[in-house]
């Protein structure tokens, strides 16, 4: 059965892979094109052209063409930098896209990833899966989610010779698929060809656009007052206020026109320094960068927001299988009614044999246990292979609502499942000799009960001609390990603020022994069961909802309501899942985390994907997220800091006759070093432990909280005052050689934005603190200074520097470092306050 190797070749190469290509032109050179576009070029372009256009007397070449060359070199940075954070992303989503299916390749069921699905193969679906490219049902039928493509959220059902589409759900159901079209040619495909695909703004990012547009009003405004402060110095203040000599001014073209020019090279160069384009960026280069590392910490993220969201998690509704748990179920024991049955003595008991190998949805092709789930997969590699194969009629797989699952064979049901819903049906039992027993139920119960109250697994197995009247064959002990790292974790999450409630199928017993094992159970704790939810009104559920721990017998309405009570009770719900069942609740959620190991529909409706399925996974992705909002922040105030000390001194500076501080060309280095090369030094900040005992964040709260806007404030103004003095108190400029003053000043202000970006990445009174984790922040400002240098050194008429001697780039940078023991001095005395205050 299905396509031999030479055939899967022949019809990748006739019909091509199953890959939807992005249509989005993502080439550098698009990217470098489109920058010219951004609103800050423009007015530069702008300005350039006024400039050649304007030849007059005083024409300065150099820097015309230093605005040339810091155009596009600006635009080269900023393109390259997008170009690799493009490149990342689309590596990543390519990742997250890709599943395993199950597929029939030389006569053999083998996995094989979504993207090598070729044109021909048929595919082995059932209940969880998604479908990877448009076929036809050959055989079996289906429940399946279409909503993708048709807007309607009821469920379809598909039936043989049904055609189904690539991205579909599948609820319910088993069948084969035979593949008709792939990647470009499906459905999807075209949808995608012909509309192309959107990239949804996260959040956090669009409140950073918002912040910028905000900040870039007040720019604005800053440029026109002090273009008008220059204008109405030069043509009011300079004539007197005589209106002859205002009016023979304004009259003399040659004059006015310069002064024009000046005007807007002075609103240029604000505006430039002021618009801060860097802080939409910086969301992607933050996440891009982390999103690698978070990789390798197995937690794939799929909707950015996820991971923006996590760090302000205030419950987390957690399965115990495979999270709390290792998940590797094994079978540690089967009983019939009051013995072990040994494995090599399993066959002498037909029926439980049947009920086991037949009612199973994993498969053993001879070296692996494909598909099914995780107690599926324990029982197949526990018995491995039955010499009878009945033939199956009719199965209904398991079904989380109903606890059960079952097969129909020409001659019985074989059920399987949880023993409170299958032993009430049961009247007789099996015995060693395969007779027909009066059952006792409390001799099973008192079986069933002591494993349980170990932390064990029990699933029932029984048979018969009527689903209401089974006979009983025995029961399956299986064992899951709790994670050695699982208490620690739920500990860290706890310490963080966020409540954990476990949720489980287990029954109650089994549960409480693990809450204890996990030392989340104490006197004020509750533990509940489904009944015990279903009796209970939401508001009841509310007032009760902080000491809730363990809901055991779940059902997935069960987690989609408790989903809907938190976020009423204005909280932000994680919520762990792996099931199809669990879809609804994780798309409720503010963030689902679906186990790796979990089926598609589950991995699809998610924020983030835990690959290794571990719960300490969650916690390193709470604190990605803490630290990611963190590392925003810090860019922040470093870039605010800078633009208060330059917004003011560009302002006031014409005011007291300080006349350009700052060249165009200087500033395009200043705004690179404030944009580019500061988004990346921040986006590489360290995730602190120390994280994960701060409060969650309200999902409200402002980026700019007041502690920011003491430092940017006060920094900033620090910083302002230490450049007016360098420029107009003697006692300070005297030391610099008069033709090298502006030389001094230039690198005073740039050395000053070096020491504010370590001021501004830790809120600790020690300078340095964790500084060797940011190994990239280290390197650019090494790389900022190596360059500042040669600025300073070869830089000459087009960056107006004309070098230093040692001693004056050693008093330069003395004068610059202030701020450091300013900012020790400043943060030591909020500290004070805030104790005082109880803060």
């Amino acid at each position: 059965m299905g396509l031999n190797d030479k055939e899967v070749l022949e019809n990748r190469k006739k019909f091509g892979n199953n890959l939807i290509n992005n249509n989005k032109n993502n080439s550098f050179i698009h990217l470098l094109l489109e920058s010219l576009g951004d609103p800050i070029i423009k007015i530069l372009l702008i300005a350039l052209a006024i400039k050649i256009l304007i030849m007059f007397k005083n024409f300065d070449w150099y820097e015309t063409i230093g605005i040339v060359i810091a155009i596009l070199l600006a635009s080269f940075i900023s393109s390259i930098s997008e170009y690799g954070s493009n490149k990342t992303f689309e590596r990543l989503q390519s990742e997250i896209n890709e599943y395993e299916c199950l597929v029939y390749r030389n006569n053999k069921l083998v996995k094989v990833k979504s993207s090598d699905i070729v044109v021909g193969d048929i595919v082995k679906i059932s209940s969880g899966f998604k479908i990877p490219a448009d076929g036809i049902i050959t055989k079996g039928n289906l429940v399946i989610d279409e909503s993708f493509m048709t807007g309607e959220t009821k469920e379809i059902i598909k039936e043989e010779n049904d055609i189904v589409y690539s991205g579909s759900n599948v609820y319910k159901g088993d069948s084969l698929i035979r593949i008709t079209n792939v990647g470009i040619n499906t459905y999807m495909g075209q949808i995608s060809k012909e509309m192309g695909e959107k990239d949804e703004e996260s959040p956090l990012k669009t409140r950073l656009r918002v912040l910028a547009k905000q900040i870039s009003v007040l720019g604005y405004f800053g440029a026109f007052l002090a273009a008008f402060s220059y204008l109405f110095v030069q043509i009011v203040v300079n004539n007197n206020f005589n209106l002859e000599l205002i009016k023979m001014t304004i009259l003399d073209g040659k004059q006015i026109i310069g002064y024009l020019i000046y005007a807007l090279t002075l609103m240029v160069t604000i505006i430039i320094m002021a618009v801060p384009e860097g802080l939409p960026m910086m969301i992607t280069l933050v996440l891009s960068s982390n999103m690698k590392k978070m990789l390798k910490d197995n937690i794939l993220i799929r909707k950015l927001v996820g991971i923006e969201t996590s760090g302000s998690l205030n419950i987390l509704l957690c399965d115990k299988t495979g999270t709390l748990t290792e998940g590797k179920l094994s079978v540690f024991k089967i009983i019939n009614y009051d013995s072990e049955i040994q494995l090599n003595n399993i066959n002498k008991y037909l029926e439980f044999n049947k009920a086991l190998y037949l009612n199973n949805e994993s498969i053993y092709n001879g070296t692996d246990i494909i598909g099914g789930n995780s107690t599926d997969r324990a029982i197949m590699s526990y018995i491995k292979d039955y010499p009878v194969k009945d033939h199956i009629y009719y199965k209904e797989v398991f079904d989380s609502e109903k606890k059960y699952s079952y097969v129909k064979t020409n001659n019985n049901y074989y059920v399987k499942g949880a023993y409170e819903n299958i032993l009430s049906n049961c009247n007789y039992y099996l015995d060693s000799n395969n007779n027909k027993q009066v059952i006792n139920k409390d001799v099973i119960q008192k079986t069933i009960t002591n494993y349980t109250d170990k932390g064990f697994r029990v699933i029932v197995c029984a048979y018969g001609n009527d689903l209401n009247d089974l006979i009983y064959l025995g029961i399956v002990v299986l064992k899951d390990t709790i994670r050695k790292e699982a208490k620690e974790s739920l500990s860290l999450i706890n310490q963080a603020g966020i409540q954990t409630i476990m949720i489980t199928g287990d029954d109650l017993n089994t549960a409480k022994s693990i809450g204890y094992d996990l030392d989340i159970i104490n006197n004020n704790k509750i533990c509940l069961t489904h009944n015990d939810l279903e009796k209970m009104t939401d508001d009841e559920i509310s007032s009760k909802l902080s000491k809730i721990v363990i809901i055991a017998r779940a059902l997935p309405q069960d987690k989609s309501r408790l989903v809907s009570i938190a976020k009423k009770n204005n909280l932000i719900v994680g919520m762990t899942g792996d099931g199809v069942n669990d879809a609804l609740a994780l798309k409720k959620s503010n963030v689902g985390f679906a186990l790796g190991s979990g089926c598609e529909v589950a991995k699809e409706s998610s924020d983030i994907v835990l690959l290794d399925n571990n719960i300490y996974s969650i916690c390193k992705a709470i604190l990605y997220g803490r630290t990611i909002f963190k590392s925003i922040r810090k860019f922040i105030i470093y870039q605010l800091t800078v633009n208060i000390c330059a917004l003011l001194l560009s302002i006031i500076g014409v005011l007291i006759g300080i006349a350009n501080p700052i060249t165009i060309v200087q500033m395009l280095w200043l705004n690179m070093i404030m944009d580019t090369f500061a988004g990346l030094a921040f986006s590489y900040e360290p995730p602190l432990k120390k994280y994960m005992y701060e409060k969650p964040k309200d999902k409200n709260e402002k980026i700019i909280n007041s502690y920011m806007m003491n430092q940017i404030v006060f920094n900033g103004l620090f910083s302002f005052i230490i450049c007016i003095l360098f420029l107009k108190v003697p006692l300070i400029y005297n030391v610099i050689n008069s033709n090298k003053k502006m030389t001094a000043f230039f690198a005073m202000f740039i050395f000053l934005g070096i020491f504010n970006s370590f001021t501004s990445r830790t809120s600790d009174d020690n300078l340095l603190s964790n500084i060797v984790l940011n190994k990239v922040f280290i390197i650019i400002n090494c790389f900022i200074v190596v360059v500042q240098i040669l600025i300073i050194y070869f830089g000459g008429d087009l960056f107006r520097t004309y070098g230093l001697s040692i001693n004056e780039l050693l008093y330069v940078i003395m004068i610059s470092c202030g701020v450091i023991p300013f900012d020790y001095y400043r943060k030591r005395l909020l500290k004070k306050r805030h104790k005082a205050m109880g803060v």
